[in-house]
Parts: C-alpha cells; sequence; structure tokens
C-alpha cells in the first residue's frame, strides 16, 4: 500500500485504517483530496478567506483523515459518519505528530472531530469560513448534511465539495441548488472535480425528512417498526439478505448475540422479538446505523434496551480489546462487500476472524450473502466447515461453529 503523500512540497505518511487489512494497491487519498488541498492553498496565499475560531474550516466525509491532516493547523471542525474513518484520523495525526497532546488518547486536538450524530458546536457568533466536502455514496447523507449546515451558511462562506467525476452527477448539483444556492462545478482533472455552491441571502431552512421509517415481520410475525437515519444501508426498505435471514433465524434466552454490521439493527431486534431474555450487542462503524437501531428497540422493545449495547467498531476488535470479553454465544452477520468507493472482501475475512476470536467454545456464526461471493470457502478455512441453513436462487444462509 502506497503510504507517502507528496503534494505541494509536503510529505504526510497516511494509512486506512486498520493498515495490516488493506489492499496493497489502495491509498488513504485520491485526487479529489489533491484538487481540495490545492484549492484552498490558493485562496490562502491570496487571502481571500479569513479561516478562524469564530470563521472555522468544516470539513465533511474525510474517508482516512488526509483533509484533517493536510489542515490540522487550521484547527478545523471535522465531521463523518464512519468510526473507520475517525480511527484512520487520530492513526494519521499521531503518525504525522500533528497531535497537540500525543498522551491523551481520547483527544483529536488541534482536529475537533464530531459524529455524524452530533450537532455542530457553533454558536450565533460563529459562522464557517470554508465548508469541504467529499461527496458521500449515499445522497441522503449528503442532503442530511446540507440541511444540517443551512442555519449557519452566509453568503460569505466558501462551500466547496469534491468527487470523482462518475460521483458528480446531476442528482448531486440538484441537492447543492437546494439546499444551498447557485452551484457550478471545475473542470475536471485526474478523475475528479470540484462543485462550488454559493448559499442563498434569502435561504430557507428545510426540515429533514429522516429518519425515514417502514414496518416489516419478524421471525415471529410481529410487526416491526424501523426508522432509518440517513446514512443506513437499505434505507427504504428490508434488504434481501435481512429478509431471508429474518425467516431462518433462531435465538435462545440465554444467548449473547451480537449484530455485526447491524445497519438499522432488524436482526437484533428480531433477536428480541424470538427470545425477549437474551442480550443483543449491535456493532457497526457507522454512528448513524448505531443510533438509528438504538432507535428501533426503543421503537419496538422500550423495556429490553438495558440488555442492549450499541458499540461503534471496526468488524469486533472493540469488544475483543474489552477485559473482561463478553461471553457471545451467536454472531449475526450480513457483511458489506465495499468500504467506500473500494469493493473489497477484506472486511468480510476480518468479520468472519474476529467472530472466530470472540465466539465462545460451541458459539454459533450465521452469515448471509450473495451465493457468487462464495463465503463457504473463508468458513471452511477458519472453521473447518460450514452448512447450509437456507438458500434461495441468489441468497444463502451458512452457519458454522466454534470447536
Amino acid at each position: 500500500m502506497n503510504t507517502e503523500f507528496l503534494f505541494a512540497d509536503r510529505q504526510l505518511s497516511l494509512i486506512r485504517y486498520p493498515q495490516k487489512h488493506q489492499h496493497v494497491s489502495l491509498q488513504a487519498w485520491d485526487s479529489a483530496d489533491e484538487l481540495i488541498i490545492e484549492y484552498i492553498e490558493n485562496l490562502q496565499s491570496e487571502s481571500t478567506v479569513a479561516i478562524t475560531q469564530n470563521s472555522p474550516l468544516v470539513i465533511y466525509n474525510d474517508d482516512f483523515g488526509t483533509l484533517g491532516c493536510w489542515f490540522s493547523h487550521l484547527k478545523p471542525l471535522w465531521i463523518s459518519d464512519s468510526y473507520i474513518a475517525t480511527r484512520s484520523l487520530k492513526e494519521n495525526l499521531a503518525g504525522n505528530a500533528l497531535l497537540d497532546n500525543a498522551s491523551d488518547h481520547a483527544s483529536f486536538e488541534p482536529v475537533t472531530v464530531l459524529t455524524s450524530v452530533q450537532p455542530l458546536p457553533l454558536n450565533s457568533n460563529q459562522t464557517p469560513s470554508v465548508v469541504v466536502i467529499k461527496v458521500p455514496r449515499a445522497l441522503a447523507l449528503l442532503a442530511q448534511q446540507l440541511i444540517d449546515l443551512q442555519p449557519y451558511l452566509t453568503p460569505q462562506t466558501r462551500v466547496i465539495a469534491a468527487g470523482k467525476v462518475k460521483s458528480i452527477t446531476k442528482s448531486v448539483l440538484a441537492l447543492f441548488e437546494k439546499y444551498i444556492g447557485e452551484t457550478t462545478t471545475s473542470l475536471a482533472k485526474k478523475k475528479s472535480r470540484l462543485i462550488f455552491s454559493t448559499p442563498r441571502q434569502d435561504k430557507k431552512q428545510h426540515t429533514s425528512p429522516y429518519p425515514t421509517r417502514w414496518e416489516c415481520k419478524g421471525t415471529s410475525g410481529v410487526a416491526l417498526t424501523l426508522d432509518n437515519l440517513a446514512n443506513v444501508f437499505s434505507r427504504q426498505s428490508l434488504d434481501i439478505g435481512a429478509r431471508i435471514m429474518l425467516e431462518h433465524m433462531t435465538v435462545s434466552s440465554n444467548d449473547v448475540v451480537v449484530d455485526l454490521g447491524c445497519g438499522n439493527g432488524v436482526l437484533g431486534v428480531n433477536a428480541l422479538a424470538i427470545a425477549p431474555d437474551c442480550k443483543v450487542i449491535f456493532v457497526d462503524e457507522s454512528y448513524m446505523a448505531l443510533e438509528s437501531a438504538r432507535l428501533n428497540v426503543l421503537n419496538n422493545f422500550p423495556d429490553k434496551i438495558g440488555q442492549c449495547e450499541f458499540v461503534a467498531s471496526n468488524c469486533l476488535e472493540n469488544l475483543i480489546a474489552r477485559e473482561p470479553r463478553p461471553k457471545v454465544t451467536k454472531v449475526l452477520c450480513n457483511p458489506p462487500f465495499h468500504q467506500q468507493n473500494a469493493i473489497t472482501d477484506h472486511i468480510a475475512w476480518q468479520m468472519f476472524n474476529d467472530a472466530r476470536e470472540l465466539l465462545m467454545k460451541s458459539g454459533h456464526l450465521v452469515v448471509v450473502g450473495n451465493r457468487h461471493l462464495d463465503y463457504h470457502i473463508k468458513l471452511k478455512k477458519l472453521f473447518g466447515g460450514a452448512k447450509v441453513l437456507a438458500s434461495d436462487k441468489k441468497f444463502v444462509i451458512l452457519g458454522t461453529a466454534k470447536r
């Protein structure tokens, strides 16, 4: 993996967390990061913007902390929905000696880090001078972020977004026009381009349409009410993998269940419907997913919230690192096969490895996935075999036990 970022006579060592699991062809930055850095450096050299405590730089969706590190001297507000992006930022700040207090493991100073479910810490006297947005995969997340920004923008605020040319669609530009104001783009360079949006003087504050809410039937036939914040996978309806899993789930009252990559938490909530006395640990790297899962426990089984945990983690590493470890008897998993814009199987591989590490002896891992992903090969390597619990033309549910 290329870790040396050389740009504008400056060098940073940058990794994608967790470095040990990354493919050698991947790196922590892209050409969109370079365009943003070049543009803002030019603004500063021309003295056309003044970034101060009352007029801060705000950064959204910095995939692996490249922008946070480069502009750390400007003390930016840095917002992400991704635990992995947040950990990448921390590792990269530390690796480049950019932390104000390296001995304080909770601090990201000089960068102020916020999750996607936290409000901007700005008062009426503070207006961002520059807002930088890496265009996310989910348009709903972009819409939510633009709605969150609206109250704090003035016509003097520079709103700059960037992404690969193929990701800057008419729909993306329409969101900037709707929520911010007049929007233009730069010419393409290295397959990326910038978006420039000027906040309207007579801005109208929009109400967020999120979370969206819908119902589905759990294993026991109970109707489950599900809220979905903007960046939740399959936000508008139950995904096919989860649907087939719901039809074939088994949980007992003495189980400690991990809903790994929980999304809106439908599998964990269904576990509570099947076995009201079980304990459920919801794990995801998306803060919006975890908040959606928490809302959905409260929606359906509010008296069971004390039996639940909601853990932001890269796969299961934060549970494995605990002392003492939770006594997990069942891991339910519907693995993703992409990270940001890269298609990769390393996340599924790490999920399976972590499940084997965390499970109690005789504990079960239950996985649902597309047939073509061949998860049974990975499970045979790790667990010695896997049984087909259910299948249809497209999906298969595999179960295996820790020996």
